[in-house]
């Protein structure tokens, strides 16, 4: 019996991975897919509905902490650091895109890195982006974490270090962990004073990001800088 129900998972997941080649998979199965790579032998079609039930799509699951993750029945530590592995890996596709090529190229690009470096934070961060002249990434660095609700900022630091790294622009990012909102008014004030301390160095405030649960919000856009 062990046998048989051994042939059945492996012709299953042999159809999966057929599925996936010819783009055919719902996101579920494609959840299923990779759940089968990190537990081989045992049928992991219910715990991928489970997991995207519990946490309300794929996802949502990919970018859920590792210890939220474990509470799942089924879902060994090891196997929820494969997932989050699977997701990092992603987020380091994206960064090598913007520092590839300029990130105003393809915006998607550059607004998926963020959705990703932000997704399942439970506190402010704010990040800095420093770009070279062909406004293309040379680093990304966590300039402070803060609480639920806020984060400091330092402009005469994020100048230096764009002097350090001699960058010609900055992008701001930072994330809202429990709202939809976009800008508060201490975002725009703040904004204002880091380009007015950029501007009188020559470094250009090319955007201010906020993310706010799927959404990317950009002062740019929103004609917030001078």
């Amino acid at each position: 019996m062990p046998d048989k129900d051994e042939n059945f998972y492996a012709g299953h997941r042999d159809r999966l991975r057929t599925k996936f080649l010819d783009n055919h998979l719902a996101d579920y199965e494609k959840l299923e897919l990779l759940l089968a790579y990190a537990i081989p032998r045992r049928d992991v079609r219910p715990l991928a509905r489970s997991l995207v039930s519990k946490f309300g799509g794929v996802y949502q699951v990919m970018t859920a902490p590792i210890e939220d993750l474990t509470v799942v029945d089924g879902i060994g530590r090891n196997t929820a650091i494969f997932i989050k592995l699977v997701f990092d890996m992603m987020t380091i596709n994206y960064k090598c895109q913007i520092k590839d090529t300029p990130v105003f190229h393809n915006e998607k690009i550059l607004h998926n890195y963020c959705r990703m470096t932000f997704a399942g934070k439970s506190t402010e961060e704010l990040h800095i982006l420093y770009l070279d002249n062909e406004l293309k990434l040379i680093d990304d660095e966590i300039h402070s974490t803060g609480t639920i609700d806020s984060s400091a900022v330092y402009p005469r630091e994020i100048a230096k270090r764009a002097l350090d790294l001699n960058a010609r622009s900055i992008i701001m990012v930072h994330n809202h962990p429990l709202s939809n909102h976009s800008f508060s008014q201490d975002d725009i004030d703040i904004t204002g004073q880091v380009q007015s301390v950029l501007n009188g160095l020559g470094i250009e405030l090319y955007d201010h990001l906020v993310v706010s649960s799927d959404l990317v919000y950009s002062a740019r856009k929103l004609h917030m800088l001078q």
